[in-house]
């Protein structure tokens, strides 16, 4: 799959290996580097504020301060008012970051310093705050007198930019490390992080920007990306023009019971609107009236007799037969309940059927009961858990839910679609992230529409990660909430 470099997510141990990496193997040195990624940032940051601002810069110790250090120098050449917080004083600067105070420092422009947030004087007002004062190396919470700078910074109603990542977010899972700066922009230099697209990054990033650093192509080895329609349209073949409506088979979906049927028209429906040339529901005969009703498009197959309301292992051979009919993509699990005849019925039905299977639902509930079972060979898999199936389908451990689906992925042979925020799509090689807020899809029915969805697509795209990917970009267009404003990176500076 060729994904474009400024969507792949790195976390802050891979930022920092590239980085060095670029410095000793391709041999552009850190203080090219920040001289690059500040010079990006005062780009940006001119395009959003008025001529002759005043800006606050507020910096800490390290390279995240010297990355601001540079923005300030930029931006005061251009006539923009600069005054520069040391939260912590200007004693034991990294080595790039006291070479930019040096710089900063000979220029004729008017630039004011503090030392501490003690002297800042409650006269004057800033049109615009720089953070620059931890960057993707915190992993503690944030200490005195960092919380509450952080504390005043959000306070103010100027709008923020954060150098990188906002100050006290965890560059990794999204977790606010006691306080964190609320940015209106994060300017991520170089790399995109994880944890602006998990968590508690959807709150305080704000507008993400990518600014594009020198870093090579052949060093950036990470293999989790960012989902967005730019790069994935173009990777979406054309459906081939059907000779007949069963050409290129069909959705098969296995779903519903006595008091769950809306399961099972949720997801026939949402099968059927991804353009598939037929859908074909396998119903207990009992419930044949209800989709009669609701499901015009959809082909019944009833088994059983007009009493059977649930599955149970004495229709497994009439399912296996009429599975048996049409070549296609087999959707199990929406709607169809936990009765323990239910659970092994599925079980049995997984261990034998051989083909491309979407697992969801009461379906994983059953997967998860009982021990394993061994995936039959020239069968695939999509697991849809949401995060309390999938802690249970990895035996009660969910600390890490991208790293639970990796391990889950790996153990299953299967492609995992972890719902949650944000939505995750795993496969052997592969680690998909949303970049955009999916906890407004945590409502009853939105799984069962997800699994039509990916079931549909999987039949047209032949690709299990395709389908999951444009599974989740379908919701996003096309739910009740399409006012919501997604964040996703724009393209590096230089080609704005």
């Amino acid at each position: 799959m060729n994904i474009p470099h400024s969507y792949q997510l790195f976390t802050a141990k891979g930022s920092r290996k590239l980085d060095e990496r670029t410095i000793s193997e391709f041999g552009i040195d850190g203080f090219t580097l920040m001289e690059v990624a500040g010079n990006r940032a005062a780009d940006f940051i001119l395009q959003q504020i008025e001529p002759e601002s005043h800006g606050l810069f507020v910096c800490g110790k390290g390279n995240n301060a010297g990355d601001a250090l540079v923005t300030a120098r930029i931006l005061s050449e251009h006539d923009i008012q600069c005054s520069v917080l040391f939260v912590s004083g200007t004693g034991d600067l990294s080595e790039d970051c006291a070479k930019n105070l040096s710089l900063l420092q000979k220029l004729e422009q008017d630039i004011t310093f503090y030392r501490s947030s003690n002297e800042l004087p409650e006269s004057v007002s800033f049109d615009f705050v720089v953070d620059g004062m931890l960057g993707t190396g915190l992993n503690s919470e944030v200490r005195s007198p960092y919380k509450e700078v952080i504390k005043w910074v959000n306070s103010q109603k100027a709008p923020v930019f954060s150098m990188d990542v906002p100050t006290g977010l965890h560059a990794d899972n999204g977790e606010i490390l006691g306080n964190a700066v609320n940015a209106d922009y994060t300017l991520a230099f170089g790399t995109l992080k994880q944890g602006f697209f998990i968590e508690s990054g959807y709150d305080v990033c704000g507008e993400i920007i990518f600014c594009e650093l020198p870093f090579p192509s052949s060093l950036k080895d990470s293999s989790t990306f960012l989902i967005d329609e730019i790069w994935v349209n173009n990777l979406k073949t054309d459906t081939p023009k059907r000779a007949h409506k069963y050409d290129g088979g069909v959705v098969i979906i296995i779903a519903g019971s006595e008091g769950l049927t809306g399961a099972a028209i949720l997801a026939a429906k949402s099968a059927w609107s991804t353009g598939v040339g037929g859908v074909g529901l396998i119903t207990p005969k009992g419930l044949l009236d209800v989709y009669e009703k609701n499901l015009v498009q959809v082909i019944k197959k009833p088994i059983g007799s007009s009493k059977d309301f649930n599955f149970t292992t004495k229709h497994l051979e009439e399912v296996i037969s009429v599975l048996s009919e049409k070549p296609g993509t087999l959707l199990i699990g929406p709607g169809l309940g936990r009765d323990s005849e239910t659970i092994e019925f599925v079980r049995e039905l997984l261990s034998e059927y051989s083909g491309n299977v979407v697992i969801d639902a009461d379906a994983l509930f059953a997967l998860s009961e009982g021990g394993s079972i061994q995936k039959p060979t020239n069968s695939e898999w999509i697991l849809t858990p949401h995060p309390g199936e999938l802690k249970k389908l990895s035996g009660g451990n969910l600390e890490n839910r991208m790293e639970s689906s990796r391990i889950l992925s790996k153990q299953i042979g299967a492609t995992i679609v972890s719902k949650g925020l944000p939505s995750i799509v795993v496969n052997s090689t592969l680690t998909l992230l949303t970049g955009y807020d999916t906890r407004i899809f945590s409502r009853a029915g939105f799984g069962d529409v997800l699994a039509g969805k990916v079931a549909g697509f999987w039949l047209q795209q032949k690709s299990a990660e395709l389908a999951a990917i444009f599974a989740l970009l379908d919701g996003k267009e096309k739910s009740d909430f399409h006012t919501f404003t997604t964040k996703t990176p724009l393209e590096p500076l230089d080609t704005i």
